[in-house]
């Protein structure tokens, strides 16, 4: 019997199966998966020992949740195939990390089940995402424990009502992006200050990893971390003096906002 359905194979999807299936949170027998590339589907059949199919119904038969991890421009198409999920037991739980679709649509194409609208990251790929939950109308505790049970098995998971979910995907959706072009300036500034590009890049990369861990396990508020490692008149300051100087502070709390709006755009 399947426990999970999963239509869309592709990256998301698959990091997904990959650590519940590692994590032992569901046997590979447990879950189905649908896509519509042949390719596709032998290598997740191969690599997991999942059940694979082409067939989009099929994955109903999952008797506690049913995933969407497509893209958002075919929902409507896969919502009129699945015929609001009228082969899905009530209690199966739908979930979906589809970008821009809200809440009332989603109830709209499931009018019987309890769904779940999910914002992860891409870090999830690697076990060290965080996903945004948000409830619908006919969630209840169980519902909400089962999907914090699978996302968990990517990352963090945090609970926020759908008005706050573009304010998410400005944070931590769009932040992979912001990080990396952090990294990526330090390492260009390493190699302006002479540096070789390897080292430059492996510091750059060290430096921001380190730094996030130790923020994490220590509890430390930034700010204290970055009066610990500022002493009058050192390095350190002259330059933060600068970062202040080029508003990149500002630059940062704009590129989230902006991510935001653009993402409520998308969801009109």
């Amino acid at each position: 019997m399947f426990k999970l359905g999963v239509i869309g194979g592709g990256v998301m999807g698959e990091a997904l199966i990959s650590r519940l299936i590692s994590s032992h949170i569901y046997q590979p027998s447990e879950i189905i998966i649908s896509d519509p590339q042949q390719e596709r589907r032998n290598s997740l059949a191969q690599q997991y020992g999942v059940v694979v199919t082409a067939n989009n119904q099929e994955t109903t038969q999952a008797t506690e949740a049913l995933l969407l991890a497509i893209k958002p421009q075919i929902f409507e198409a896969i919502a009129t195939e699945l015929g609001g999920g009228v082969t899905l037991g009530l209690d199966t739980v739908v979930l979906s990390i589809l970008a821009g679709v809200p809440l009332n649509k989603l109830e709209t194409a499931f009018p019987k089940h309890p769904v779940i609208r999910i914002m992860p990251n891409t870090p999830a790929t690697v076990g060290a995402g965080v996903s945004a939950i948000a409830s619908g109308k006919l969630v209840y505790p169980p519902h909400l424990d089962l999907t914090r049970r699978i996302f968990q098995a990517v990352g963090d998971v945090v609970d926020v009502p759908e008005a706050l979910i573009d304010a998410v995907t400005g944070l931590s959706g769009s932040g992979p992006a912001y990080v990396a072009i952090l990294i990526e300036a330090l390492a260009d500034g390493g190699v302006a200050a002479g540096l070789p590009r390897p080292i430059a890049s492996k510091l750059a990369l060290s430096t921001v990893l380190g730094t996030a861990q130790l923020l994490s396990q220590s509890n430390l508020h930034p700010a204290e971390l970055k009066d610990r490692v500022t002493s009058p008149g050192g390095t350190t300051i002259a330059g933060v003096s600068q970062l202040e100087k080029a508003g990149f502070r500002s630059a940062l709390i704009e590129a989230v906002k902006a991510a935001t709006q653009r993402s409520k755009e998308l969801g009109r």
